[in-house]
């Protein structure tokens, strides 16, 4: 008889690997490239326990879709080895694609292309070298499997991603309000029309479950402070971009010198092209090596962005109701040429100013319906006698200026 592979969850406590294939999803070089992922990228200049990876949240999102297999089985539905497996193995692999400080990467160095669709073609390249075994997960990953369900559960409203990561961002970075009952919220899953629905006696779960993700948006993942860090971050290297385009050398594993010095598409990743072989050897450690070396760059924005990002010297940054004023933007601009000499184009680069944009729950995509005992489902906007659903379901647009301290 085998022995059962555990994982010890700070979290969910001890994680049994169920089988020899999931193991070996968990075993591949695209699986342990999340290790080396921050989950929160910036977010530990403001909770330095933060630290925990893309890898832990994986695991932590595949224990949670395990647990709602088995709930779904106990209630009578049927998954097959297979699904079971499928679902397994999209849950694992649904953040593959995502790139060092995540966001920060879609707005410099891999452009034009959302991790989700990276995730995809790693996953199709895998399953090329698995002779199809990973073919069901990918059905599932994209929906095109006629158990819609499974797919809800890796991407929906009410998915095990947003399960885990709620509670292990709240437990690593000690914001409690995160802290939502995700085993109850579990344990009321059921299925109507092969669709995903929550019993009724749930329904005060899943309020505290969207209240939770507003507040944790608004404390962890929009904190002004994370927000500083992650603009400083974005025109950083934005420049060094800029300079390897037009020709500069500078410090770069050979992963993070491909993205410097093209403009990448998405046919360049496609069919395990250039980009992708690149792509899956880049992770944090590629960025904050070359930050520290860029800390002595001749190049006076470069090395100052730098070394702000390495000796947490951030943006300074604002948020206010109203955008803001164009002469303010231009006097900043004006005294950073003027101190540092340098040009208007090249200050642009010390500082950031856009909308910070949320909206929790909208009716438009997929929905969480509450079922009650009756057979009747209702959306949870309009089972909830809590006021707080209109709230949650209202778009929220905020301004803000980052700039360097002089």
């Amino acid at each position: 008889m085998k022995k059962r592979k555990i994982i010890n969850d700070p979290v969910f406590g001890f994680i049994s690997i169920p089988n020899d294939f999931v193991y070996e999803v968990i075993q591949h070089p695209y699986l342990q490239r999340l290790n080396r992922i921050r989950q929160l990228g910036l977010a530990p200049f403001v909770y330095p326990g933060a630290q925990h990876s893309r890898f832990h949240h994986s695991i932590g999102a595949m224990f949670l879709m395990d647990e709602a297999l088995k709930t779904l089985k106990e209630k009578g539905h049927d998954i097959s080895p297979q699904e079971y497996n499928g679902a397994l193995a999209a849950i694992l692999m649904h953040d593959v694609g995502h790139g060092p400080f995540s966001h920060v990467l879609e707005h410099t160095l891999v452009t034009n292309i959302h991790h989700e669709r990276i995730s995809l073609m790693m996953m199709q390249q895998m399953n090329d070298e698995w002779s199809g075994r990973l073919q069901p997960a990918i059905d599932i990953f994209t929906d095109n499997h006629p158990k819609r369900f499974l797919h809800q559960l890796v991407s929906g409203q009410l998915d095990v991603d947003r399960l885990d990561y709620l509670r292990r961002d709240s437990f690593f970075t000690g914001v409690s309000e995160g802290n939502i009952g995700s085993a109850r919220i579990i344990k009321m899953l059921d299925l109507k029309e092969e669709k995903l629905v929550v019993e009724s006696k749930g329904i005060y779960s899943i309020e505290n479950f969207l209240m939770s993700r507003r507040l944790m948006y608004w404390q962890v993942y929009l904190h002004k402070t994370a927000v500083a860090a992650e603009k400083m971050m974005i025109n950083t290297l934005r420049r060094a971009k800029e300079l390897s385009l037009n020709g500069a050398k500078l410090f770069a594993s050979p992963a993070l010198a491909y993205f410097l010095s093209n403009e990448t598409t998405i046919t360049d990743f496609e069919h395990n092209g250039e980009a992708l072989k690149h792509f899956i050897n880049l992770d944090d450690n590629d960025i904050w090596t070359s930050l520290k070396v860029w800390t002595t760059h001749h190049d006076k924005v470069l090395s100052l962005l730098s070394d702000g990002m390495v000796n947490r010297r951030l943006f300074k940054i604002e948020i206010t109701e109203e955008n803001v004023n164009g002469e303010k933007v231009t006097l900043f601009l004006q005294r950073y040429m003027h101190k540092y000499h340098i040009s208007r184009h090249e200050a642009s680069y010390l500082l950031s100013s856009d909308i910070l944009t949320t909206d929790m729950y909208s009716e438009k995509d997929d929905s969480i319906d509450i079922l009650y005992k009756d057979g009747r489902v209702k959306d949870i906007s309009r089972a909830s006698d809590m006021l707080n659903i209109e709230l949650l379901s209202k778009k929220v647009v905020k301004y803000y200026f980052a700039y360097l301290q002089e």
